[in-house]
């Protein structure tokens, strides 16, 4: 592709699982899960030919967490573009203060811009579409309000997820309801492009209308949810433990993605 068409040449996604590409497997790649960042990536990495991307992004992983362990690291590896998605396991949780937890994403924000890269911020999606977090979309909404101030005061790029109905379908969202799937994480990926203006031939997505389902199946389908994902997640809470206690990240240096697209394409070869 001759010339640039975006001025990136080092991109850093930080977050959580959301970023870290839970929810859109592909065993072929690092960390075994794709995900929105790396669909971005390629994108970007395809209109210049020195492109660096690393992912930071570990699942489970609370505001205070991100912020210790993945900001400093990102900018050691002196991006010229950050994407960062935090807050959303705080804000789920019961007795959190949005406020609070946004103040903190505040200070994060502060030292990744000091160097001048472009950062991109993430509103929370409209959960208003979910019977399981409908009861937090006004807590959601307020954080999402004090993200878009602190944008403006830091001259930061929105990703407005809260506006993106695409995703309000639960056919976007991975058996465990907390998480994208591949469809997904393929909206959220078109909307970042679309934010940093970038020219992509990512296709929108136009769902059909969702089949019908008889109350009895629904109500089967929430209780074999309940039993698989819900428990599990209210137990680990209990134990103060996280899905990604032991998990490093998946990208942890810069380096060329061409790379680990050939080496997934050849490993599709083998089988």
């Amino acid at each position: 592709m001759a010339g640039r068409l975006h001025p990136w040449s080092r991109y850093v996604a930080i977050g959580d699982s959301f970023t870290e590409g839970i929810g859109d497997p592909e065993p072929g790649v690092p960390g075994g899960h794709r995900g929105w960042a790396d669909r971005v990536a390629e994108v970007l990495d395809g209109a210049t030919s020195d492109f660096a991307y690393a992912n930071l992004a570990v699942r489970g992983k609370l505001m205070q967490q991100i912020l210790d362990d993945q900001v400093e690291p990102a900018l050691e590896l002196r991006p010229d573009l950050i994407t960062i998605s935090a807050g959303g396991n705080d804000v789920i949780r019961p007795g959190t203060d949005p406020d609070d937890i946004a103040a903190r994403f505040e200070r994060a924000i502060e030292r990744l811009r000091s160097d001048g890269a472009t950062v991109v911020l993430f509103t929370g999606v409209d959960v208003g579409f979910s019977p399981v977090f409908r009861s937090i979309r006004g807590k959601v909404a307020i954080y999402n309000e004090n993200l878009r101030a602190i944008a403006s005061r830091h001259d930061c790029i929105v990703a407005d997820q809260w506006s993106l109905q695409a995703i309000q379908d639960p056919r976007m969202w991975a058996p465990d309801r907390l998480h994208l799937n591949a469809l997904g994480h393929h909206e959220v990926a078109r909307m970042v492009l679309a934010a940093l203006n970038v020219e992509n031939d990512l296709k929108p997505l136009q769902p059909e209308p969702l089949p019908s389902v008889r109350w009895r199946e629904a109500r089967s389908e929430d209780l074999v949810w309940a039993r698989e994902y819900l428990v599990p997640w209210v137990l680990r809470r209990i134990r103060h433990q996280s899905s990604g206690d032991h998990i490093t990240a998946k990208r942890p240096t810069a380096g060329p993605l061409r790379l680990d697209v050939e080496a997934a394409l050849d490993a599709d070869d083998v089988k």
